[in-house]
Formats: C-alpha cells, sequence, structure tokens
C-alpha cells in the first residue's frame, strides 16, 4: 500500500499530513514555515522520498458561496508546481470549514492561543486528508 500527503497551503506556513498504510487515517505530521519557493519545494521533495508518496491532497479554499477566488488560484498554482516537479498526482478537496474546525477542536481541548497557532495548519491539513480518504472508501 502507499501512504498520502495533505496540505493545507497557506501564504506563511503549509500544514502536512501523512495517511497511514492502509489510507484509512490521517494524522497530523509538521508545518512548513514558508521561507522561499525552493525550501518549500525541497521539504515537500524530502517528504515525498522519505515516505513513498504516490499522490498528494491538496486544500483548495473556495469562497463560502463555492467559487475560486485568488487564494484558490494560489494553491493551484503551487500544488500544478509539485506535480510537473516531482510527477506526482495532486487531488484537489474542498478545503471550507477545516481551519474553523481544527481551531474548534482546539479550543475545546482547552489549548492555548499562543499554542494552536503552532499547530492549526497541520490539524487542518489531517482534515483536508481525512476528507479524502473517507470519501475514497465509498
Amino acid at each position: 500500500m502507499e501512504r498520502f500527503l495533505g496540505l493545507d497551503v497557506g501564504d506563511k506556513y503549509i500544514g502536512v499530513a501523512l495517511s497511514d498504510l492502509l489510507q484509512i487515517t490521517a494524522q497530523g505530521l509538521t508545518t512548513i514555515k514558508r521561507e522561499s519557493k525552493v525550501k518549500d519545494f525541497k521539504v515537500i521533495e524530502d517528504l515525498i522520498n522519505e515516505y513513498q508518496i504516490k499522490k498528494i491532497v491538496v486544500g483548495l479554499p473556495k469562497n463560502m458561496n463555492g467559487t475560486m477566488g485568488p487564494q484558490s488560484e494560489k494553491v493551484i498554482k503551487f500544488a500544478e508546481k509539485i506535480k510537473n516537479k516531482f510527477k506526482i498526482d495532486i487531488i484537489y478537496i474542498d478545503e471550507r470549514l477545516t481551519t474553523v474546525s481544527a481551531e474548534r477542536v482546539l479550543i475545546e481541548s482547552d489549548v492555548r492561543r499562543e499554542n494552536r497557532k503552532k499547530v492549526i495548519d497541520k490539524i487542518a491539513a489531517s482534515y483536508i486528508l481525512q476528507t479524502y480518504l473517507d470519501r475514497k472508501e465509498l
């Protein structure tokens, strides 16, 4: 079996999640602090190689009415570069409310605000990937 990577691509951070080998569950893996495209792609390449990833699930930040805005276009542009650079399949998942859901879980778990900032992107990435894994079973 193969693992999938889930990405929550933002302007400052990229949340990263990883599926288990059976492709049933997603776990938050890391948060990449964005510094340069070269560095971002190098970290992603290292993860692809380390976990032998064949597919990446990317959260697509649609507007609440379902349309695509400037942020969606940025994410697609970034994901298409990953696809072309590493010859890997990219799957887009509507990520509306994933960050809201992640924030709610952290608040309910009494995680302090400054600590929430450190893990929110990673948790949002795991929501994105888990959404795909759950749908894949159908």
